[in-house]
């Protein structure tokens, strides 16, 4: 299963699943509900690079996260800045990276199995009103894995393309992605109505 789990031995990595979860919706409430103001903006960063810190991940890590989601960093900048002024944009912007990259860690440092039993027994009350605890959890599985898919799909789309010359255009590209998106979906329905999933 592909995963976004660094190992680590602190303790963010060592808590719960559940407990960790809820943790972490505090904290990226928190900041989603700072003013839009600068000094805001700086405490979404301070509030960023300390849980990176704290969790053991590191500054490094946090690069890496930042330049993983670098497209949003610059489409909600620049349509922000098109409406409003640089102050709003720049602190609103700081806020959604902030909220990003903190909600990041907790898939940085869980393991996925432990986050859907965590997901699991959560759901578990909601039987009574008719929801399936282990068919959510499976759509949850089947998200969590299929983002890094398609992450690779369209890299290695990509590189197909370098390799044969083509210039890159968003038609040139958004085709062939489609077909082996659609493609990996078709296999991935196959293998779960193997499994007995409906």
């Amino acid at each position: 299963m592909l995963t976004l789990y660094r190992p680590g031995t602190g303790w963010l990595h060592r808590a719960p699943a559940g407990p960790k979860a809820t943790a972490i919706l505090v904290v990226v409430l928190a900041v989603s509900l700072l003013p839009s103001t600068l000094w805001a903006a700086g405490v979404a960063a301070a509030v960023t690079c300390a849980a990176y810190l704290v969790s053991g991940l590191g500054l490094g890590e946090l690069g890496r996260q930042a330049v993983a989601v670098r497209w949003v960093i610059v489409i909600t900048l620049g349509a922000q800045l098109l409406f409003l002024p640089v102050e709003l944009a720049v602190a609103n912007t700081s806020r959604v990276v902030a909220a990003i990259l903190i909600a990041g860690l907790l898939v940085l440092t869980t393991r996925v199995s432990d986050l859907l039993d965590a997901f699991e027994r959560g759901l578990s009350p909601f039987r009574r009103i008719g929801v399936e605890p282990q068919r959510v959890a499976l759509v949850l599985a089947v998200t969590i894995t299929t983002i890094p898919v398609l992450a690779r799909l369209a890299a290695g789309v990509r590189e197909a393309q370098r390799a044969r010359g083509v210039r890159m255009s968003i038609p040139g590209f958004v085709i062939p992605f489609l077909v082996v998106s659609l493609k990996h979906a078709d296999e991935l329905g196959e293998a779960l109505t193997a499994r007995g999933v409906r």
